[in-house]
C-alpha cells in the first residue's frame, strides 16, 4: 500500500519554484527515503533534472563527499543538477560542501537525517538564507485512506500496540508488525545511540527509555531518574536531550503564564511512536490485557496533534497543564494568540470538563478527546 505523505506536495511545489536546500528530520524509518525518492522522481519527469545521490551510511559516499574543495565538488557534480544526500549528518563537513556546491553551482539539493543534534551543529551556520527545514515524522492519521470496514476507531487498538512507522502501518500481519519493531529497536535505534561520544554507558540510556516508558503522562524529575539509575544529574540531562535529538522522545514543558499555582518545572517525555515504546518495554499485548491503555492513548493523541501541525504547516507551541491542587489539561495548543486545551481519555462515556479556572484566565477554548472522537478532534 502507497501512502501520499501530505508534505510531499509542499516541498515540491517549493523547490521546483528555485533551486534551494530541502532538510528533512525525522526518526529512523520514518519515511523519508521513500518521500525523496518520490520527489526526486517527479523533479525528474517534470523539469528533466540529473540526479546524483549519496548516503551517510556509506563510508564509501562519506569519503567521496568529505572533500571540501570547490575544484573538486565541481569536478564531482559535473552536469547535475538535483544533489540527494541520505542520513546527512555522518558526513564530516557536510554543512560547508552543501554551502560551497549552492552557492557557486546554484543547483537544487534535498537532505535527510535522522539526528537533528547532528545534523543541525554542521548545517545550520553554512545554510543559513539557504535551506528550508521540513519535519517528517511517523504516518499521521491525515495521511491514511479508511473505509467503512477499516475506519479509524476500528484501527484504533492496533494504532495504540503497533504505532504508525509506514511499515507497521501496512503491514496485516501482527506478527510481523511486532518483528519489525523489535528489530527497529536493535538494529536502528541501539546502534545510534552507540555512535554519540558522549554516550559513554549505552546500556543506561536503555534503561532511561523504560523508566521513561513507565512515566508516560506524569511529570519527571531528573534528579530521580539519575537516584534510580547511580548517575550523575547532569549525565541523565545529556542523555535525554540526546534522545530528543535523534527522534525518540518528545519533550512537553508546563502551562504556566499567570497563576502562582501552576506546575511548570518537571517536564513530561512521551514518545514519537507508541509501538517503539512497546518494543523497548517487550509488550505488543492487546489492550484488554494492559493496565497501559490510558498512557498509550495520551501518547498517541499527543504526537498526532503534534504530526498533524506539522504536516499541515499549522505549526504552534505545545505544552501541558497541571496546578498543585491536581487540575490538569494533557494538551494546551499556543497558536496565533489563541489557547486551546485538549484532554484525551480512553474511555467511552461521559467526557471530562475543562477547569473553569484555565478557561477563564486564559480565554481558551477546550476538547475532550476519546476513542470515539479522535479522529475528528487531532486533526
Amino acid at each position: 500500500m502507497d501512502i501520499l505523505r501530505k508534505q510531499e506536495e509542499i516541498i515540491l511545489n517549493s523547490i521546483k519554484k528555485e533551486p534551494k536546500i530541502i532538510i528533512l528530520y525525522g526518526p529512523r524509518q520514518s519515511g523519508k527515503t521513500t518521500l525523496m525518492a518520490k520527489i526526486v522522481g517527479k523533479l525528474s519527469a517534470d523539469l528533466g533534472l540529473k540526479t546524483l545521490q549519496y548516503s551517510g551510511d556509506s563510508l564509501d559516499h562519506r569519503e567521496i563527499l568529505g572533500n571540501a574543495r570547490l575544484d573538486y565538488l565541481k569536478s564531482l557534480v559535473g552536469a547535475n543538477t538535483l544533489l540527494v544526500v541520505d542520513e546527512a549528518q555522518k558526513i564530516p563537513d557536510i554543512g560547508l560542501v552543501l554551502k560551497l556546491i549552492f552557492d557557486h553551482l546554484k543547483i537544487r539539493i534535498i537532505i535527510s537525517g535522522s539526528s537533528s543534534l547532528e545534523l543541525s551543529q554542521k548545517v545550520n551556520e553554512p545554510l543559513t538564507g539557504r535551506s528550508e527545514i521540513y519535519y517528517i515524522n511517523p504516518i499521521s492519521l491525515y495521511e491514511l485512506d479508511f473505509n467503512v470496514l477499516h475506519t479509524p476507531q476500528k484501527r484504533l487498538e492496533e494504532f495504540l500496540i503497533y504505532g504508525m512507522y509506514p511499515k507497521s502501518v501496512v503491514t496485516s500481519i501482527t506478527e510481523d508488525k511486532a518483528t519489525y519493531l523489535s528489530n527497529l529497536f536493535n538494529n536502528y535505534l541501539y546502534k545510534d545511540i552507540l555512535e554519540f561520544e558522549q554516550i559513554r554507558k549505552p546500556d543506561k540510556v536503555i534503561q532511561l527509555l523504560k523508566l521513561l516508558a513507565l512515566q508516560v503522562g506524569s511529570e519527571v524529575s531528573v534528579s530521580e531518574l539519575a537516584r534510580q539509575l547511580n548517575m550523575a544529574v547532569h549525565t541523565v540531562e545529556v542523555y535525554l536531550d540526546l534522545l530528543q535529538k535523534i527522534f525518540v522522545v518528545y519533550k512537553l514543558y508546563g502551562f504556566s503564564r499567570n497563576l502562582r499555582k501552576e506546575i511548570s518545572k518537571m517536564p513530561k517525555y512521551f514518545f514519537y511512536d507508541v509501538g517503539m515504546r512497546n518494543a523497548l518495554l517487550g509488550n505488543f499485548n492487546r489492550l484488554e490485557n494492559r493496565n497501559d491503555v490510558g498512557q498509550l492513548f495520551e501518547n498517541f493523541c499527543v504526537m498526532e496533534k503534534i504530526k498533524s501541525a506539522e504536516i499541515f504547516q499549522t505549526r504552534g507551541n505545545f505544552y501541558f497543564w497541571r496546578t498543585h491542587d491536581q487540575q490538569e489539561i494533557d494538551v494546551v495548543l499556543e497558536r496565533g494568540g489563541h489557547i486551546a486545551g485538549f484532554e484525551f481519555k480512553y474511555g467511552i462515556g461521559k467526557l471530562p470538563r475543562a477547569p473553569k479556572i484555565f478557561l477563564e484566565t486564559y480565554s481558551a477554548s477546550y476538547t475532550p478527546v476519546n476513542q470515539d472522537n479522535f479522529f475528528e478532534m487531532l486533526k
